[in-house]
């Protein structure tokens, strides 16, 4: 067994992990960084990156066949064909890319890298079992960035023609009949890029609603694209069943039962901490259900043991767990932080895509009195060049003195615009802030200056 000693390990490579690993060694912290499969995790290998090269290769074929099926805006192509060889080909070059980026980044940095699985003997050590066997490593800190994983269904485990995530964004072939179980945000980008490339996709969902963390109004115009391209979307549906030599799914609707049958079946119902194998319960760590309970400085309840990213409550996003590994390097190597963000941005890349970041106005009124203003993107010029004008941009403050509290928009390209909306929140502009100030045009970014310029003096095109 080989042993070794330093001043932090950190146990996983995804987003939270290297940022946390490679900050802390150009800090001057002596790292090592411990990954069971490739640095990178889950968000650049088999999550946020490969999904949203999907996504875009899905937009540019629907795009072709609407160009080959009458024309658009004057142009006509031929038929369009798909090579969904190809199409792999260039989502596995681009998470390739960036997964020799993060490693060359931990070498400069110079991070020692293990490949292996590691498992808690003390608060201070941990024990990796590897190819070249067993490492024990002594550290005076330890970070757990271990993230997580699908959550799955009692009685459809993962495998055969039942997917997760994973699964589907490795497929060989779009399925010619696909289910998916779940319309959260992954069950829904999933599905609408599978549907784009000439899947028949059916979303069941148990609850009266898709994307049911947010209202109505901000998810109906991503309901009218699903009916546009043909998706059969089934609400207040659950699973009770699933016969997988016949391809058959038995349904629990308010109807009554029937059934569907599928050619795949993705299964998209939420995720879970990933923190199996750890040996957690070598250090007693205070939990919240199944993710490990931190402070404002992603302390847990034993001295020098830190908890960044998924494995702790609060979004499931890549973003929030650089944000705190930023918070960790910057400790362990002696410096003061912690956690005082305001609010952290979310994305649906739905078809349209969600950006929301803050209060949403339900939220925003247990507060207090506030005011809600939008402005929709059909009247916005550059929504109209692009010949997408669903959506609109919607911004929540105080009645009292205006200051934002949360911002949300659903249209095209969005997400684009969301960093601008999360510095609104968290550096307390008010309405009269984002109205005063020139927004270039055209861009989609005015539709947040007149949504702001509708409450203050009058919108300048509403």
């Amino acid at each position: 067994m080989n042993d070794l000693r330093c001043g932090l390990v950190v146990i996983g490579g995804g987003p939270g992990g290297y940022v946390c690993a490679s900050r802390a060694a150009r800090l001057g912290v002596d790292t090592i960084l411990i990954e069971a499969d490739r640095i990178g995790g889950t968000c650049l290998n088999v999550g946020c990156i490969p999904s949203k090269a999907l996504i875009h290769a899905a937009d540019l074929f629907a795009r072709a066949k609407a160009q080959a099926d009458g024309g658009l805006h004057g142009i006509s192509v031929t038929a369009p064909t798909l090579d969904f060889g190809q199409t792999r080909d260039w989502m596995d070059s681009v998470t390739g890319k960036l997964r020799s980026g993060v490693i060359g980044l931990l070498e400069r940095s110079g991070v020692k890298t293990l490949k292996g699985r590691a498992r808690f003997i003390d608060g201070k050590t941990v024990e990796v079992s590897g190819e070249t066997g067993l490492t024990r490593i002594r550290a005076e800190n330890v970070v757990i960035a271990t993230g997580s994983r699908p959550v799955e269904l009692p009685g459809l485990p993962i495998g055969g023609k039942v997917l997760d995530s994973t699964a589907a964004l490795a497929l060989e072939q779009p399925p010619n009949r696909l289910a998916v179980i779940g319309a959260g945000y992954i069950g829904l980008e999933i599905g609408t890029a599978l549907a784009k490339l000439g899947s028949q996709v059916t979303l069941i969902e148990a609850s009266a609603r898709i994307l049911p963390q947010y209202d109505d109004k901000l998810t109906r115009p991503v309901r009218r694209r699903l009916s546009q391209l043909g998706i059969e979307l089934l609400l207040d549906t659950k699973v009770s069943g699933w016969d997988e030599g016949r391809g058959r799914l038995s349904l629990d609707t308010e109807a009554g039962p029937s059934a569907l049958e599928a050619d795949a079946v993705l299964v998209t119902v939420g995720r879970t901490a990933n923190v199996d194998g750890l040996a957690l319960e070598e250090l007693a760590l205070r939990m919240e259900g199944a993710f490990i309970q931190i402070d404002d400085r992603c302390r847990t309840s034993m001295r020098g043991v830190y908890a960044i990213g998924d494995v702790t409550p609060g979004p499931m996003l890549a973003h929030r767990a650089m944000a705190q590994a930023e918070i960790v390097a910057n400790i362990v190597a002696g410096h003061q932080n912690a956690w005082d963000k305001v609010a952290v941005p979310a994305v649906c890349f739905t078809d349209p895509e969600i950006a929301t970041v803050g209060l949403l106005p339900a939220e925003a009124e247990a507060t207090g009195p506030v005011v809600t203003t939008d402005f929709a993107f059909r009247a916005n010029g550059r929504a109209l060049t692009l010949d997408d004008t669903e959506g609109f941009v919607r911004i929540v403050a105080r009645r009292d003195d205006h200051v934002i509290l949360g911002v949300q928009a659903t249209g095209p390209g969005v997400s684009e615009l969301l960093a601008g909306f999360t510095q609104a929140v968290e550096t307390g502009l008010r309405l009269e802030d984002i109205a005063a100030i020139i927004h270039p045009h055209p861009t989609l970014s005015e539709a947040f200056q007149e949504a702001a310029l509708t409450e203050v003096s009058m919108a300048n095109h509403g």
